[in-house]
Parts: structure tokens; sequence; C-alpha cells
């Protein structure tokens, strides 16, 4: 990740501008050309997130980022939190993500940052939302975790995954296996779903 001007300290410099995005009013930082800049949320400040993200002096103490790729636009950065979306995207990684207006626009199927008024969550969405549903399900790529509904009025924010930073190197697939994937995937079966019922199933003396 490419560093901008600003540091991780608050920078009382930082220039806040309030902008209208769909129906909210929304605090963005720009840099001294107006840009906007790329607002890194690492995990112990997420708590906080959750109840002060559109308050300007909450928005100051974040460190700023260019980063290649995501220079024009509203980006915002989250540090991710646990393993429930693993293993596409790990703990400590950092996702970058751009705000979805309204939850009618969501794309189905891609990954989200969602923010509530008790957390910031990183989870799937598998199905498309119209204006009158009061519940979206969230998914989990970790096969340990069990999808569950939320309120739709309970979504304060919602920000889709454009690409992540990661220190976490995987090693070199096992072609037989991935080629077995190719083949449960074809027959019209959920990785995740097998995954689960094989665990689920196991014998208690298995390796782990």
């Amino acid at each position: 990740m490419t560093r901008g001007e600003a540091t991780d300290a608050p920078n009382r410099s930082l220039a806040l501008q309030q902008v209208v995005r769909g129906d909210k009013v929304v605090v963005v930082t720009v840099d001294d050309k107006g840009i906007e800049n790329t607002v890194l949320v690492p995990i112990p400040a997420q708590a906080g997130y959750s109840l002060a993200h559109n308050e300007a002096v909450y928005m100051q103490q974040f460190g700023t980022y260019k980063i290649p790729g995501f220079e024009r636009g509203e980006f915002r950065a989250f540090e991710v939190a646990g393993d429930s979306m693993a293993p596409t995207i790990n703990h400590r990684d950092v996702v970058v993500a751009t705000r979805v207006e309204e939850l009618r626009l969501l794309e189905p199927g891609e990954v989200y940052v969602v923010v509530t008024p008790e957390s910031v969550m990183l989870k799937r969405i598998k199905n498309r939302l119209r204006a009158n549903d009061q519940e979206v399900m969230l998914y989990s790529d970790n096969p340990h975790r069990l999808p569950f509904g939320m309120e739709t009025r309970d979504v304060q924010e919602l920000w889709r995954v454009r690409g992540y930073v990661s220190s976490y190197i995987p090693s070199a697939p096992d072609i037989t296996v991935e080629r077995l994937w190719e083949v449960i995937e074809q027959l019209g079966f959920d990785r995740g779903e097998v995954r689960r019922h094989l665990i689920e199933n196991a014998p208690s003396d298995a390796p782990q």
C-alpha cells in the first residue's frame, strides 16, 4: 500500500467536506487539490466507526492513503478482523471498497463491508434486494460460519469490496484437489456447502 501525504497520526489540517450520496449527507476527506482520499479504518477503531462514521471530528483521526488503481472516486479501506471470509480474505488483510448508496443497487455475489450500529463486518451478499425487502442475508466464505439475516434498517453503511491488500501468500494449489472442486461445481454444488457437509460428517478421529 502506498501511503499518501497524511500520516497515521490525527491530521488536523485534513480537509473535510460534506457531500450528498444518494439520500444521505456524508463526510469525506479531500487533499489540497480537492481529490477525495482513501481513509483507512483499522481494527481498533471499528467499534467507534460504527457510531461516529459520519462525524467530521471523528474522521480527522484516520490516516489517508493513495492506493494505485484507486486514485479517483470515493474509496474507504477497512482492516479485516477475524476469519469469517477465509480463505478468500484473511485476518488483518485490508479491503478497499466503494460506497453503495442504496441497498437495491448492490451486486449479488460480491463481498461487502456492512456497517451497523454495533459492528463493522465483512460478508458476502448473494441475493439482490428489492425496495420493500426488510431483511438481507449475510454469508461467510468460511464454511464454519453460518449465514444469518439482518434487518435492512440496521445497515448504516454498505461498501462494495473492489480489491484488497494482503501480506498472506498462499501455497501452490494441489492440482488434483482443484480439479475435483471444479467437477463438483460443474455438477451444481456449492463449494462452501460441500465443505460444511464434509466437516459435519467427518469421523471424530479425522485429522482437522
